[in-house]
């Protein structure tokens, strides 16, 4: 397709993941609120090791056969060792990523190695590596650099590191650290095109024989007038969530403008994974839609809804936490949290509200496994109930 300068700017600008800020009400974002989120930037590193568990910082994710449970192989790859780990359920995983004008992956080809965005494993020795600070802390002015270009080829002429996101490396990764099952999260961007993750990632799914441990989530935009029939479709072909990513698809999850996605969602009895609060590496202009006390509303005027919120609220970790506490029908997906605060959401929270999520290709799939193999260590029930049966429960698989 050929597009001349004003028709791609137009294209540009009427795409949801890469439009220019958009207006919204001043009053839901406050100068409290961005300090909140600068003040967690400051102070974590400041704890980091200072909690339960020390200091547990790795030189790269090879580092992390440092932990009593995994090893390197003789070809380097990192295994895990836990026999008695119950078959574990990725519920946050993704593919690589084509959008746009960025011409479609080969999601089917095994690469010689994974390049996740944060490729700790890329240089020798890895990067530094904390286990005990918000996962997305360890990236570099430089490593965060790298992410946004990647953001952008995968828009554009294609990204190098989606490449090697694929069925056959994600499977790989999963036998090497003993993962069953992984959901993988499609996110309806709603550009004006190139825009089918759902399909793609399904399809290559499908036809790598891989249906049995890559279980299908489905994402549909809430601006989109086909949302409500996509959404019956999908899961008619056996979607088991919804995942919705406020600040990627733009818009505040309490809106109006969401509910017939929800009511949707209760008549099928199909629960809604969010991106859960502000990651603090997103746009600043996004950060306004994912302020954890946006996510409220849904969760009371749906009850019948299960919600998680992935990333348990990521840096707004402490908003998250009461209102999983005041909402029955809300879990926090663990990914991210270091493992201090891990261990504060089971004892506020609960072990049988969380779940076991991994970011997939963000971060390797061991980085969240480590931590909880850290904080559940001599306490199997709860490790069971993070790893596997609280995803049981929640999808019925």
């Amino acid at each position: 397709m050929k597009l001349d300068r004003r028709s791609f700017l137009k294209l540009v600008g009427s795409a949801s993941i890469v439009a220019l800020p958009g207006c919204h009400d001043s009053a839901r974002y406050s100068e409290a609120d961005a300090a909140a989120l600068e003040r967690h930037w400051r102070e974590e590193h400041a704890r980091s090791g200072t909690g339960p568990y020390g200091v547990q910082r790795f030189r790269g994710y090879r580092g992390l056969a440092e932990l009593p449970y995994f090893e390197l192989d003789p070809a380097g790859t990192l295994r895990c060792t836990v026999d008695d780990l119950p078959e574990i359920v990725d519920i946050h995983a993704h593919l690589g990523m084509s959008l746009f004008l960025a011409p479609e992956l080969d999601l089917e080809v095994r690469t010689p190695r994974v390049r996740h965005y944060l490729d700790c494993d890329g240089t020798t020795p890895g990067c530094a590596f904390d286990l005990d600070v918000y996962a997305n802390a360890n990236f570099s002015d430089a490593g965060l650099r790298a992410l946004r270009w990647s953001v952008v080829a995968q828009l554009l002429w294609g990204s190098r590191v989606a490449a090697t996101h694929t069925v056959p490396n994600l499977l790989a990764e999963m036998d090497a650290v003993r993962i069953a099952q992984a959901v993988i999260l499609p996110i309806a961007f709603g550009l004006p095109f190139g825009d089918e993750l759902y399909e793609r990632w399904r399809g290559a799914i499908t036809r790598a024989g891989a249906r049995g441990r890559l279980l299908m989530g489905a994402s549909v935009h809430p601006r989109d007038p086909l949302a409500v029939e996509k959404l019956t479709r999908y899961a008619a072909e056996g979607a088991l969530i919804l995942k919705l990513h406020p600040a990627g698809q733009r818009f505040f999850p309490d809106s109006p403008e969401v509910a017939p996605v929800y009511e949707t969602c209760e008549a099928l009895g199909l629960p809604v994974i969010f991106h859960g609060g502000r990651a603090g590496i997103e746009p600043e202009y996004s950060q306004p839609f994912n302020l954890i006390r946006h996510y409220e509303g849904a969760f009371r005027d749906f009850p019948g809804v299960q919600f998680v919120l992935a990333h348990a609220g990521a840096r707004d970790v402490a908003g998250a936490i009461p209102l999983a506490q005041r909402y029955p029908n809300v879990w926090l997906g663990v990914h991210g949290q270091g493992v201090t605060v891990l261990s504060q959401l089971i004892d506020e929270v609960g072990a049988q509200r969380l779940l076991f999520g991994t970011d997939w290709p963000f971060y390797h799939l061991a980085a969240t496994l480590a931590k909880v193999l850290l904080v559940t260590d001599g306490r199997p029930e709860l490790r069971n109930d993070i790893l596997r049966a609280n995803a049981e429960r929640l999808l019925a698989i």
